[in-house]
């Protein structure tokens, strides 16, 4: 490519958090600029935003429709379109950005309901767009690392998967004081039928199954709402199994007072065990029987040498800490360059394909439909079905 990608983006409008946390991420590495957008549904707040980027004027636009329609036929139109809007205009969006002939990153989870997400999938396939799904946790070298540990076979056969993320930060009804980001959260009309276990719980669901290898086959859920009145759960636990006969324990939390962002991850295989912690995200502990325990760093040699993947998103000599903006740019960084693969068709680099798509925006949705529907079952498991 002899130019940026060019970035269009439906929300991330003046009050929004994760919209700025996407348009850092994308430009950081210099492959993509951000030309456009219909940033927020009042169209006062979208040109706003578009100042404030210093965006062309007349391309922050009112609607997403009238972008989509005005960017095709613009000689330096936009090539993909960021979709960090709440939950309920993820497929509407998607759908109709695809089917403009436009790549697509979207937020987490991919859409409100099951059938939805099969129904994109059905759209991605059929016009062969590339269409990336924003599970930023797998944008870490050492996830990345620990998926490379397992995938070797260092730690034989994986037995048990434990996966927590618990957060405190809806202990309290702040939804009833106007506080943005939990007030759409908790509103099943814009957030789906999942409450904390389809805004994090998915989150520690995706990488279970992106370290392991594995994909969860059946699932015994528990799931709570403890602040009152709140018509959405805030706190999940669940038994897993995987389909390899391992077992599993997922804790997702939003009440747990004291808690931030504790996501955390502990594989055990019949040889070792490893565990990762996101608020600890350079380090990643690996132990064996009898064994001293071994701490792998990020942005030395060895982990280059044991995964090329950590070493391709590694951006600083070891020491200089690396997270959570990165992680997110890892991920646009194999996401733009699978586009550009595409545009100039050509097969991709293996290793720009590791970021999260379609099929994990199906299996998002399904995990949550899935935890809804045991927990209000008295039958002990629920199969896990993506059909």
């Amino acid at each position: 490519m002899k130019r940026k990608l060019r970035m269009g983006m439906v929300g991330g409008g003046p009050e929004a958090f994760i919209g700025e946390v996407h348009r850092k991420a994308a430009r950081m590495d210099g492959k993509i600029d951000v030309l456009a957008g219909a940033f927020d549904i009042d169209p006062e707040k979208s040109r706003q935003m578009g100042e404030t980027l210093c965006i062309e004027p007349g391309r922050a636009y009112n609607t997403y429709q009238e972008m989509l329609e005005q960017e095709r036929d613009r000689a330096d139109a936009i090539d993909f379109v960021t979709i960090a809007t709440p939950n309920k205009w993820h497929f509407p969006i998607a759908r109709d950005c695809l089917q403009a002939g436009f790549h697509v990153m979207c937020e987490k989870p991919m859409t409100m309901t099951l059938a939805e997400a099969v129904e994109l999938r059905e759209i991605v396939q059929k016009t062969g767009l590339v269409f990336g799904l924003m599970h930023n946790y797998t944008g870490y070298p050492m996830v990345k690392a620990a998926k490379d540990i397992v995938s070797q076979g260092d730690l034989g056969k994986i037995l048990k998967v434990i996966v927590q993320y618990p957060q405190g930060w809806l202990s309290l009804p702040i939804e009833r004081d106007g506080q943005p980001q939990a007030s759409w959260r908790t509103d099943p009309k814009q957030s789906g039928a999942g409450g904390c276990v389809g805004d994090i719980g998915t989150h520690a669901a995706n990488l279970a199954e992106y370290i392991s290898g594995l994909k969860i086959d059946k699932i015994c859920a528990d799931l709570t709402t403890f602040v009152e009145g709140r018509p959405l759960d805030d706190d999940a636990n669940c038994l897993l199994r995987f389909d390899n006969g391992a077992r599993g324990l997922l804790h997702a939390s939003q009440i747990a007072v004291g808690q931030e962002n504790n996501l955390a991850i502990w594989v055990h295989g019949e040889k070792g065990s490893l565990e990762w912690h996101q608020e600890n995200p350079n380090y990643l502990h690996v132990y064996g029987q009898d064994k001293p325990v071994h701490v792998w760093r990020r942005g030395n040699d060895y982990v280059a040498a044991k995964s090329p993947a950590a070493a391709r998103c590694t951006r600083v000599p070891f020491g200089h800490p690396e997270a959570f903006f990165e992680a997110f740019a890892n991920n646009y960084v194999n996401f733009a360059e699978t586009i550009e693969a595409v545009m100039e068709k050509r097969e991709a680099d293996p290793l720009a394909l590791d970021f999260p798509g379609v099929e994990e925006g199906v299996r998002g949705m399904a995990f949550i439909e899935t935890m809804v529907a045991s927990s209000a079952s008295d039958a002990k498991w629920t199969p896990f079905s993506v059909e």
